[in-house]
């Protein structure tokens, strides 16, 4: 169980003990420098010693673009120091501006790296591209999201600096600023348009990653964003799961208010469930049996049900009739029974204002007529 908890950290790319290693990994963002392994003109340009530099140009123009035993020119040893006047001379000597180093990174990038912002500033000006990417596949705006600097990241963009580019993780500036949990850069990049739904290489969203960095003012800000709180990662886990999983209740409660906001508070239309308004004002609703009574007392609009039986009282003597015409000639008297399950007639009367126009049955007849007709038609036969 342990090792299948293990594979599937290493998958997601959660393992609690990954930041700790990257810093190993890159414990400084400038050059590890021995000065033995450096040349008099890039010493210079390391140094800051402008008039040796610039004598040494005069001496030979070409080193300008000379590299160290590390494939470094002078340029990214002056950017690393914040050297913005050598910076300038060598520009001013037509330097590649775009030069790379053993590890693809251009002095635009490490200028930006070690937080050197008169030099990003020198370089920009003087259209260095900020674009380019290392070996990494990294920006100089990714490395200015890591070192936290939003000055920085605010002049990249005005020099046109792509806000979605990614790297070899597919980790767009705004997924690392969320990963490195700066809430700040996190903010600033929102505002100046980033896409608050990319999603990396293993398609976790800015939302997983905030959760599993337990970063509930990032989650907010996302959840304002109406990001898509279901989204899910390779593994088929989506936001909330990991906010349970690591026992993140306070993260947990803010998905699950912004889930249960969009389900409807109020009632569809047409709620009554076929019911009249007539039948639901005569009857408490207070009572269980109240629905009960509501459809014994439909039985004329069903043809599936049993035809209630009643006794009718006349004067000419007792027969059945079905409630279709009962209802035409007179008025129900109907008694609930406490327990609302049962209902019985007690008494019908008769309508008064009603007419009634059915055929008089054969008990209602008068016989002499008939019986003088035959009498008239017997003696004209004789």
């Amino acid at each position: 169980m342990k090792k299948r908890l293990t594979e599937f950290a290493s998958c997601v790319g959660f393992s609690i003990h990954q930041r700790e290693r990257r810093n190993r990994e890159n414990p400084v963002p400038g050059y590890h420098v021995r000065k033995r392994e450096l040349t008099p003109f890039h010493k210079a340009a390391y140094f800051g010693h402008l008039d040796t530099a610039e004598v040494l140009l005069l001496y030979n123009k070409n080193v300008v673009n000379s590299r160290d035993r590390k494939n470094r020119t002078a340029l990214h040893l002056a950017c690393t120091t914040g050297q913005s006047s050598v910076v300038s001379l060598l520009i001013h000597w037509d330097c590649n501006l775009n030069a790379r180093d053993k590890e693809g990174k251009t002095a635009l990038i490490k200028a930006v790296q070690c937080q050197k912002e008169v030099c990003v500033t020198v370089l920009l000006e003087y259209r260095a591209d900020p674009n380019l990417e290392d070996n990494c596949q990294n920006t100089a705006l990714h490395y200015a999201v890591l070192a936290g600097d939003i000055s920085i990241a605010a002049k990249l963009l005005r020099y046109n600096a792509n806000i979605e580019a990614t790297d070899k993780y597919n980790f767009t500036p705004l997924l690392l600023a969320i990963r490195e949990n700066k809430e700040e850069m996190v903010k600033f990049l929102i505002e100046n348009g980033a896409n608050v739904h990319a999603v990396d290489k293993l398609q976790r969203s800015a939302l997983t990653l905030a959760v599993f960095h337990d970063s509930p003012d990032i989650v907010k800000l996302l959840l304002q964003k109406h990001v898509n709180a279901s989204s899910r990662d390779l593994q088929g886990w989506c936001p909330e799961q990991y906010a349970r999983f690591n026992g993140f209740k306070h993260i947990y409660q803010l998905i699950v208010d912004y889930r249960d906001e969009k389900i409807p508070t109020t009632p569809p239309e047409n709620s009554d469930l076929g019911q009249s308004s007539g039948t639901k004002e005569s009857l408490p609703s207070s009572h269980t049996g109240a629905e009960n009574i509501q459809e014994k007392l439909q039985l004329s609009g069903k043809d599936d049900e049993e035809e209630m039986v009643v006794e009718l009282g006349t004067s000419n003597g007792s027969c059945t009739d079905s409630p279709k015409n009962v209802e035409q000639k007179t008025d129900l008297v109907v008694e609930v029974s406490p327990r609302f399950e049962d209902i019985s007639v007690i008494s019908i009367s008769p309508k008064h204002d009603v007419d009634d126009s059915r055929p008089p049955s054969d008990g209602d007849l008068d016989l002499a007529p008939k019986v003088k007709c035959f009498l008239v038609k017997l003696i004209f036969l004789l």
